[in-house]
């Protein structure tokens, strides 16, 4: 890599500002009260280049009152400096940092002593060996450790030819991540305004860039951007960056936010994880307990539900939990977090985000949702894809969410999303992504449903779409619904109309009464011409006895819906060659008025035999029909197509 974060930890007083200031010249402490009480109280920064690679140190707090502002920097290390004192060794604080550090997954590092300058061979020996004792076991267990002096520089050339070492073999970031910076410090600067720094944990941030503040959700300007002090069109993953935005006011600000590509990523407040509870913690975590959640920059207050039936992670174990949190945060699958006990605030546990915009879970559904979550434990991206579509069951999942779950960039979520496809766990229904599976129970259900409406109304010519979509889709996504119908149309198995939906094989069947009373409501209707019966008078005339004229409405509807009778509007009614009749008329008066083509309505009175009470609807009807247009007071009689 050729920009490296390096993190120093370790006990209050143990020489970790010093180091800083030796490698690099720069003093960490900047605070006034850091000067005055000589200890960090907040998070320095300084830079090192050596060659072509570049070295941010992030600064931070030893004691054991500033954990927080310790942790608000530890999340973007690439490189662990633990650093122990020679003259004391390991300390409590020691031993805390190193827990957070290696709770966070960091993969690299190096243990330095400092303060050789203070004790003799023989003592020096001794730390040497109680720091391979505490790292036993870890990511550091082969690492190197450095004895070196920040008041006679002893030590030092080592140290930096040790770094160059470490950076080289140091993996790169991924570049399948859509930009974000947690912001952990924000100010203002005489002549440019407010100013915010952080890690840039993944992508890049350009100048001029329109950026997304989250989780207020607010659209800022990249005014201006530096790294290691000096002013840059461009930053990059990796890199310690400040940045100059405008369109937000320096009180708006405050460390925890988090500085993101817009659109891409959403707030949260209830997430599931995986944790590893510490083996020396003070206590187990279990479920109701109020903890303090420390994610990349921020810190949130919110209580646990551990999800299995013992309520409880026990001292040295892992399982996995919810966090239901008291303020939003902005997280995605594979996120590192820690947790402190909320009174005193003291280190347990750690883990990872495996569903950052989880359901609150029912008793019932705890086994379910434990599979759920083991398949989230993978790094392969095809299957977290379809771990997430199929815990959507039936609903569906849109490829945004997904999106802001997982925080990869476009052309990489896409590619996976195909992956799960091509392997046959996955349909893609227009952006919303179901389970093959679940695809096929709404078909099942659709093609159920649709069956059960024939037994139920065997003269209705089919099912009303909206009336199919409220039954079975009244939760998914309207993409499910369009997808699964037209997947059943092209296998044969359903016939979609305009309105109605029906089974392939569904045929009315009239009984020879059935069809009598059939052709007798059309006959009413093609004797009556234009001035057409409603339908309780057509039944009537039929001699349909109340009892039976539900039943007679299906048979007329059946008409209705072959086109043979045609609604004009809700209460008229007439046969579809009494309309064309009617059309023919329309047309033949227009040949007769060319150019203008023009009819009023007391033309159309005339030309059609009708009084004012059908005229109306009709040249309405025929409006909807092209035929005609209106043309201020009067119509246009259209050329026929």
């Amino acid at each position: 890599m050729s920009s490296i974060i390096i993190g120093t930890a370790g006990h209050i007083d143990h020489g970790k500002s010093a180091l800083v200031r030796a490698l690099t010249g720069t003093d960490p402490d900047r605070l006034p009260e850091e000067k005055k009480r000589g200890i960090t109280i907040d998070l320095g920064f300084a830079d090192l280049k050596l060659d072509d690679i570049s070295f941010a140190f992030v600064d931070v707090p030893g004691h054991e009152r500033f954990v927080k502002n310790m942790l608000a920097g530890a999340h973007g290390i690439d490189v662990l400096a633990l650093v122990i004192a020679a003259d004391e060794g390991v300390m409590p604080q020691t031993r805390e940092h190193f827990d957070i550090c290696r709770l966070l997954a960091i993969r690299t590092g190096l243990v330095v002593i400092t303060k050789t300058d203070l004790v003799d061979d023989e003592m020096l020996i001794l730390v040497e060996e109680e720091a391979r004792e505490l790292v036993l076991g870890s990511f550091l267990q082969d690492s190197p450790i450095v004895p070196v002096s920040s008041k006679t520089h002893a030590g030092l050339d080592r140290l930096k030819t040790t770094l160059k070492e470490i950076a080289l073999r140091t993996p790169p970031r991924s570049n399948d991540l859509v930009t974000r910076l947690p912001v952990d410090r924000a100010f203002s600067m005489k002549g440019f305004g407010p100013v915010v720094t952080g890690t840039l944990i993944s992508d890049e941030i350009a100048e001029g860039k329109e950026l997304q503040l989250l989780p207020e959700d607010r659209r800022v300007r990249v005014r201006g951007l530096q790294v290691h002090g000096k002013s840059v069109a461009k930053a990059i993953a990796g890199q310690r960056t400040a940045i100059n935005l405008g369109g937000i006011d320096v009180a708006q600000l405050v460390r925890g936010m988090v500085i993101a590509e817009p659109n891409t990523l959403r707030p949260t407040q209830i997430l599931d994880a995986k944790m590893d509870v510490l083996p020396h913690a003070s206590r187990g975590v279990k479920s109701r307990m109020r903890v303090r959640m420390h994610i990349g920059a921020a810190e949130v207050l919110g209580r646990v539900r551990v999800l299995d039936s013992t309520s409880e992670i026990p001292r040295g174990k892992t399982g996995t939990a919810q966090l239901s949190l008291e303020e939003p945060v902005v997280a995605v699958h594979g996120d590192r977090f820690i947790i402190r006990t909320y009174s005193p605030s003291v280190t347990i546990a750690g883990g990872v985000v495996l569903d950052p915009f989880a359901p609150k879970h029912r008793a019932k559904d705890i086994s379910k949702t434990a599979q759920h979550l083991q398949l989230l434990m993978t790094s392969d991206p095809g299957q977290i894809v379809s771990a997430f579509v199929s815990a959507s069951e039936l609903n569906g999942l849109r490829v945004e969410k997904l999106a802001a779950s997982t925080g990869w960039k476009r052309a990489v979520l896409m590619r996976s999303i195909s992956l799960a496809a091509e392997a046959g766990e996955i349909v893609n229904a227009d952006g919303v992504l179901i389970s093959k599976q679940n695809f096929a129970q709404l078909s099942e259900n659709v093609l159920d449903e649709i069956t059960s409406f024939h037994k139920r109304e065997p003269l209705a010519r089919g099912m009303l779409r909206e009336t199919l979509r409220e039954k079975v889709f009244a939760h998914a996504f309207p993409e499910l619904f369009v997808a699964v119908l037209d997947q059943l149309t092209k296998a044969g198995r359903l016939v979609t109309e305009k309105d109605t939906v029906r089974a392939a094989a569904h045929n009315v069947g009239l009984s020879d009464t059935e069809s009598r009373l059939q052709q007798t409501l059309e006959d009413i209707y093609l004797k009556a011409g234009v001035e057409s019966p409603s339908i309780d008078d057509a039944l009537t005339k039929a001699g349909v006895p109340s009892s039976a004229k539900p039943q007679a409405r299906k048979i007329l509807q059946l008409l209705i819906d072959n086109g043979t009778i045609v609604r004009v509007n809700n209460e008229i009614f007439m046969h579809q060659s009494v309309l064309q009749g009617l059309k023919s008329k329309l047309l033949a008066f227009a040949s007769q008025h060319e150019p203008a083509r023009l009819i009023d309505v007391a033309a159309f009175k005339e030309l059609a035999g009708v009084s004012r009470k059908y005229a109306i609807p009709l040249l309405e009807y025929f409006d909807r029909e092209r035929v005609t247009r209106r043309a201020g007071d009067k119509r246009l009689i259209l050329p026929f197509k």
